[in-house]
């Protein structure tokens, strides 16, 4: 039953029951030796930052990671004892607060490294840093042939202290062979830097999907998890493909009205669509404000008392147009319409919206707005 009161028009559910039975499955089904780096960027992927963190502290994850200084910030309001690693550039505007916060930033140029160790030394501070190296994603990261040199000038800084190494692997949910050439550039930069034996170092490179060519041993020993934590599985083929995860968040509106039209009739805005025979309409009470793209006009599907109905017409702002003409039950106001979850016996994944609006479910969840409110379940994991 749906957790939210009548008043809300379009609300998310967030399970955190089975965000933390997600977490302990996870590391069930990964290699013990693996540290769990917990991605919440983007405000845990829509899903709320604080009450994910919260409960991703509870479920002992290892170490958490972020994409910028704000995000970081907010995350040590909640808890000290956990490390926070930033993995987009930090700004030099920014630099402070990594002290202030103690963040533990990363780096990629020989001139982010000198002002963090010139800042630390200043304070009379020792920070930890992770480098990011390029083995082929074009973004952050020393490019791998420049990383050996990088790596040493890190670790010849008094004020600097190296915790962990890492690449992000460009099409690892679509070309493991482009997967394996990183992987072993990667393996390639840590033995040119003479890293592979320094103790403590975290080093990782995988997400959900790129664990497809992870080796069972070996250096590696963190695995950033992010979108799998919530219940979306990485491609098949995947070592966590086929991992017992199941979805955390759903997504719900009311109908707002019901009405009947003739045949012929041309419905929302721009008249895109124009109604075949008389049919019988359902008006949601969100829109692409909410989080309702508008490419799922015409092709997006909505649960209606355990049943899909289409999305007809053009998504506006506020409300989203559903012909519920075939549905073998009377819809009424202040029904729930049901675009990511489960109704009665049926369900829609977030995959089949993102499908729907030619999105990836990371857009999505990101995409799926403030004015939307979260409502948390809280039940045990147990």
């Amino acid at each position: 039953m749906p957790l939210a009161p009548d008043t809300l028009r379009a609300w998310a559910e967030v399970d955190l029951g089975q965000l933390e039975r997600n977490l302990a499955n996870i590391r069930a089904a990964l290699p013990p030796h693996l540290r769990y780096v917990a991605v919440i960027k983007a405000d845990a992927y829509g899903h709320g930052s604080t009450s994910v963190a919260t409960r991703l502290m509870r479920a002992r994850a290892d170490l958490f990671a972020v994409a910028n200084i704000d995000e970081a910030a907010a995350l040590r309001e909640i808890g000290s004892g956990w490390p926070i690693l930033i993995l987009s550039a930090v700004l030099p505007s920014e630099r402070t607060e990594v002290f202030a916060h103690n963040l533990t930033p990363t780096v990629s140029s020989a001139e982010e490294v000198r002002a963090f160790a010139e800042e630390a030394h200043a304070r009379g501070r020792v920070l930890g840093v992770h480098l990011k190296i390029d083995t082929g994603m074009g973004r952050l990261g020393v490019w791998h042939g420049e990383a050996a040199a990088l790596a040493s000038d890190i670790l010849s800084r008094k004020s600097l202290r190296l915790e962990g190494v890492y690449t992000h692997f460009a099409c690892a949910d679509s070309d493991a062979a482009v997967t394996a050439e990183q992987r072993d550039r990667f393996l390639r930069c840590l033995d040119e830097a003479d890293l592979a034996r320094k103790s403590g170092l975290i080093i990782h490179a995988d997400n959900s999907a790129g664990i497809d060519t992870f080796p069972r041993s070996g250096l590696f020993n963190g695995a950033r998890v992010g979108l799998l934590q919530f219940g979306v599985r990485p491609y098949a083929g995947s070592l966590l493909a086929n991992v017992a995860v199941e979805p955390v968040f759903s997504f719900h509106t009311r109908i707002a009205l019901v009405k009947s039209l003739p045949a012929g009739t041309s419905v929302s805005y721009g008249h895109t669509h124009t109604l075949r025979r008389p049919s019988r309409l359902a008006i949601l009470a969100a829109g692409y404000a909410d989080g309702i793209p508008t490419r799922m006009s015409n092709r997006g599907r909505v649960l209606i008392h355990g049943y899909e109905c289409p999305v007809v017409g053009r998504v506006t702002m506020d409300q989203t147009l559903v012909d519920i003409t075939d549905l073998p039950q009377p819809a009424a106001p202040g029904d729930t319409a049901t675009f990511i979850g489960t109704q009665g016996g049926a369900s829609l994944r977030v995959e089949d919206f993102a499908a729907a609006a030619d999105q990836i479910p990371w857009e999505t969840f990101c995409s799926i707005s403030k004015r939307v409110r979260r409502v948390y379940r809280i039940d045990s994991a147990l």
